[in-house]
């Protein structure tokens, strides 16, 4: 399985960004895809993760209600939107993929490089 990210940049507070996550080597219809990500000083967490299928979708509860996962199958791409941007949303994003759901389980087997995302005040 080969991930690559990008879509990260530079964004003021209260912008959005979306960041994408191009999927191959696999039939990803039972896949667990998600977004992490990793500030400077801090440990990995998770942002969102879904099943491919789209029936399941979790998100951190720093981001309810601001970011969306999603995925386009055509494509093969998942797809992180994320709006009303915060300093504190400044990290490192990286998507994973793993070859089944199970929720509430974030051990993920597939990583894509990271894409930054640096949110100004």
């Amino acid at each position: 399985v080969q991930l690559q990210a990008s879509g990260g940049g530079l964004v003021q507070a209260g912008g959005s960004l979306r960041l994408s996550c191009a999927a191959s080597g696999r039939t990803f219809s039972t896949y667990a895809v998600g977004w992490f990500r990793q500030a400077p000083g801090k440990e990995r967490e998770i942002v969102a993760t879904m099943h491919w299928s789209g029936g399941s979708t979790i998100y951190a509860d720093s981001v309810k209600g601001r970011f969306t996962i999603s995925r386009d199958n055509a494509k093969v791409t998942v797809y992180l939107q994320m709006n009303s941007l915060k300093p504190e949303d400044t990290a490192v994003y990286y998507c994973a993929a793993r070859s089944y759901w199970r929720s509430g389980d974030y051990r993920y087997d597939y990583w894509g490089q990271g894409t930054q995302v640096t949110v100004s005040s």
